[in-house]
């Protein structure tokens, strides 16, 4: 055998069809969630192949994809239809990041902030309870960084700070299914940086109220976590509240 072949030459031709179908996938996906492709309507594969100039091999991989999410499902006789919202897989985090993406990412931010409100205050309690001594004082370190950036204007550094802080608390909650909800809150503080719905400057009470989180978990009050937690979570809602009401998203 001649050695000087490139082994890699043979995965080549895989590689872009792996491209291709991460395209597909993102424009389909986007399409559906945002209401373009409505709940009801058959996909016909050999429009697709025409529609993305793709092979029916890509196509049939995004279809696959997109049933494993509860988007789409093959009918006998009818063929694969798109299935209505409440079948999505809506915890996601491409599904998230394609409502976010659509015209309905208002719909979609109001309903990870409730989420949010919901669980992040009773997390914050819990790792009050459950933290250890290291976790908990480079859970104050984290907050402090975030001062920083937030003082320096610095949206992206703060951004990757703000993800990880309350990555980090759903970590510390020790309950597995708060945990896993850490990638939704990544997309949604995400997408909200992306799609400039959030201030520029990040306020100072909601930096202070960071640090209160930070530190009541190291003393192990967890009342006093779940407090400032609440208060996180309420200013988030009243911003996102202010931008519904100028787009004229309903609040309710």
């Amino acid at each position: 055998m001649d050695q000087s072949v490139p082994a890699v030459a043979p995965t080549q031709p895989a590689r872009a069809e792996s491209g291709l179908h991460a395209r597909v996938l993102d424009r389909l996906g986007t399409a559906i969630c945002g209401g373009e492709v409505p709940a009801g309507s058959v996909l016909n594969i050999e429009e697709l192949v025409e529609r993305y100039a793709v092979s029916r091999s890509v196509i049939r991989e995004v279809l696959r994809v997109l049933a494993a999410l509860g988007l789409v499902e093959t009918r006998r006789r009818v063929g694969v239809m798109i299935r209505p919202a409440q079948a999505w897989n809506v915890f996601d985090r491409q599904v998230i990041r394609w409502r976010l993406a659509s015209a309905g990412r208002m719909g979609q931010l109001r309903a990870i902030t409730e989420l949010r409100t919901a669980v992040e205050p009773h997390a914050a309690w819990l790792a009050a309870g459950r933290v250890d001594h290291d976790e908990a004082s480079e859970l104050v370190g984290l907050a402090a960084r975030m001062w920083a950036a937030g003082q320096a204007g610095d949206e992206e550094r703060f951004l990757s700070l703000d993800i990880e802080f309350h990555r980090r608390v759903l970590a510390a909650s020790g309950n597995e299914m708060f945990v896993k909800l850490q990638e939704l809150v990544a997309e949604v503080l995400t997408g909200r940086y992306h799609f400039d719905l959030m201030p520029h400057h990040p306020d100072e009470q909601a930096l202070r109220l960071h640090a209160d989180v930070a530190q009541a978990i190291q003393r192990r009050d967890g009342e006093r976590a779940r407090a400032a937690m609440v208060q996180i979570m309420a200013q988030a809602s009243d911003e996102m509240r202010s931008m519904w009401e100028q787009t004229g998203e309903p609040t309710r």
